[in-house]
């Protein structure tokens, strides 16, 4: 994995300097953009990925269906099209954007922009970065938060999924 470079950013999205992936992840002041996307099917199960093991944040973990950074000078929708080709092989044609939140742990700080997007299948997910891949239903994911198999990120993620939507219709 290469150091890339990451833009720093304000907690309105606006960059303020630029610095290595290895010093961004580990500390937690300096705040990155990330872009998810959570994919649906038309039963309006989402799609997991199980990270690899060999990753550094959440390793064998389930997690948000497509997650990355923000590269330097790309815009959020061009990292949401460019993650979902590189993780699942997939090139969404109806892909919107939710909501922002940031979300902070010991380890790191992301300013996150979540997008939404229909497909039924079929993936060819990166064997490099993910284990498997597979829909969950809402209950299913909820029977198992907690559980120590889901990122903390996708769980808290998954909560603002279930408000926004809640408010959505």
């Amino acid at each position: 994995m290469s150091d890339e470079i990451l833009e720093i950013v304000d907690r309105d999205g606006r960059i303020i300097g630029h610095a290595p992936r290895s010093v961004i992840h580990g500390n937690n002041s300096l705040l990155h953009r990330v872009v998810h996307v959570l994919v649906v099917n038309s039963e309006g199960a989402i799609l997991l990925q199980k990270r690899s093991r060999n990753k550094d944040v959440a390793p064998g973990r389930w997690d948000t269906s497509v997650g990355g950074h923000v590269d330097l000078g790309e815009s959020i929708e061009e990292a949401a099209r460019r993650e979902m080709k590189e993780e699942l092989g997939i090139e969404p044609v109806d892909m919107r954007f939710l909501y922002t939140y940031i979300h902070s742990n010991p380890y790191e700080s992301e300013l996150v922009y979540t997008h939404e997007c229909l497909y039924e299948g079929p993936f060819q997910y990166n064997t490099e970065e993910i284990e498997d891949v597979r829909f969950w239903s809402r209950d299913e994911i909820r029977e198992n938060l907690g559980k120590g198999i889901f990122s903390d990120n996708f769980e808290e993620e998954f909560q603002r999924y279930l408000e926004f939507k809640n408010k959505d219709f």
